[in-house]
Formats: structure tokens, C-alpha cells, sequence
């Protein structure tokens, strides 16, 4: 079975329409099998697909194809989560870059927050 990337990824609930899903192919943020893909692109079990969202990028198997909009807890019988664990470890450097709560722009860290970046990076 096979069905178009941009519904698929409305799907799985990547995205909340179907029209952003197909928005990030055209922006190429979606590739398949490393190549861009356009929303009309169809897609098939086993094949991976990667999804960019600046600045991670988030990579799935597809283990089957639904025939609609599935619920948030079955979304795991359909894809694979194999994003790389470099990728996860940036997410986290960011989460917690945003938990330090200094906007851009404001100058220098403090010194305090400067051994808390050291930390954060050396360790």
C-alpha cells in the first residue's frame, strides 16, 4: 500500500493539516531516503523519512501506512522514531538553553551563568 507523503504526515499527526505538511515539502523540509520530496511523493512501509525543524532534524521508519487520521496513541504502530542520538542531544542543549532564560541580544552572560554553560558543555 502506498499513499502520498503529504497525508501521510497528517496522518501520523507530524503536522496539524495536511496543507502544512505539504507547505514543509515545498519548503524542503522533508526528505526521503536523503532526497527532498514533494508533497505528491508516495510513500511505502520500510521506507525512512526525515523531517527538518531547524535546527534538529528528526528521522522515522514507516512500519505502515494508515487509512486515516489516527489518534496520538496509536501513531507508534505506524512509524519509527530513529532519529540519531546527536540529533536528541541538541534538543536537549536547547531546552535547556531556553530554561536559562537570557534573550538574545542582552549583552555578555554573567559569570554564573557562564560556569553553568561550561558545565553544561564540558561534561
Amino acid at each position: 500500500m502506498e499513499t502520498r507523503i503529504d497525508k501521510f504526515l497528517w496522518c501520523v499527526r507530524l503536522y496539524k493539516t495536511r496543507s502544512q505538511a505539504a507547505e514543509a515539502c515545498k519548503k524542503g523540509q522533508i526528505f526521503v531516503g536523503g532526497v527532498a520530496a514533494k508533497a505528491s511523493r508516495m510513500i511505502k512501509p520500510n521506507d525512512e523519512i526525515q523531517v527538518k525543524r531547524v535546527p534538529v532534524i528528526y528521522s522515522f521508519r514507516i512500519l505502515s501506512i494508515p487509512s486515516g487520521r489516527v489518534g496520538a496513541k496509536l501513531v507508534e504502530n505506524y512509524l519509527q522514531n530513529i532519529t540519531t542520538p546527536d540529533q536528541i542531544a541538541l534538543l536537549e542543549v536547547l531546552k535547556i538553553d531556553k530554561q536559562n532564560g537570557r534573550a538574545r541580544g542582552l549583552g555578555r552572560p554573567t559569570k554564573k551563568e557562564r560556569r553553568d554553560l561550561d558545565e553544561l558543555f564540558i561534561n
